[in-house]
């Protein structure tokens, strides 16, 4: 059944704000920083860019946000919570696997780490939690994914999203960073699909981001 989206933008942004995305990430792990910033500084202001051409470009979306902060919020955090960690023991199995299966996965899953080398853990949390958590499920679920479904269906609207969030990702060259944006995506794709929460998949997300880089990454 296709769900049509009232604040859905004009025709036009379907093709080049994801176009502005996939340009935008791609070149971020190329390059992994611009400049003077590093690649949480550039990853923050990606995150921050597309959030507000979103919001601008989507202006009714504002006001859905809203009425997602104020209806079950209890819940929709405690949701966010236990998918989180749902997600990171599928993660934790799939890192124990891969190591098993493919000789360069542990060396793969270094580099991902590597993104942390010389940068206080302070600064990485306040950006996980202040904006690139919460910041890549508004615009990639919460903008991108709402309006993909109402023009694609909810099946095709939820995998395209998700093919783009992993094919944003292979800049890095990093076949384990690419498995894993295509479980994530899929998985909190289908978190909006089943809930239509921004609230419950930003918090999902944040939270996870915490678990695998800071509270109990896999890196041993």
């Amino acid at each position: 059944m296709m769900v049509r989206s009232p604040s859905a933008p004009r025709e036009i942004h379907s093709l080049i704000v994801p176009l502005l995305a996939a340009g935008l990430f791609v070149l971020l792990f190329i390059f992994r920083g611009t400049g003077t910033l590093d690649f949480w500084g550039s990853m923050t202001l990606n995150v921050a860019f597309l959030c507000v051409i979103a919001l601008s470009v989507d202006r009714a979306y504002i006001s859905l946000i809203r009425q997602d902060l104020r209806t079950k919020t209890v819940q929709k955090i405690a949701l966010g919570v236990v998918s989180a960690l749902l997600l990171y023991l599928v993660f934790l199995g799939g890192n124990w696997l891969s190591r098993q299966i493919m000789p360069g996965a542990g060396q793969d899953i270094g580099r991902v780490y590597g993104f942390k080398t010389g940068v206080s853990t302070v600064r990485i949390v306040l950006l996980m939690v202040l904006v690139i958590g919460p910041g890549e499920e508004v615009f990639w679920r919460g903008y991108l994914q709402r309006f993909w479904q109402a023009r694609f269906g909810n099946i095709g609207g939820w995998l395209l999203v998700s093919g783009l969030y992993t094919a944003v990702h292979a800049g890095s060259l990093n076949p384990m960073l690419i498995l894993a944006a295509a479980a994530c995506g899929l998985f909190w794709g289908y978190l909006y699909f089943k809930f239509r929460s921004p609230m419950m998949i930003c918090v999902s997300h944040t939270f996870w981001d915490l678990l695998v880089f800071i509270i109990l990454p896999f890196s041993w």
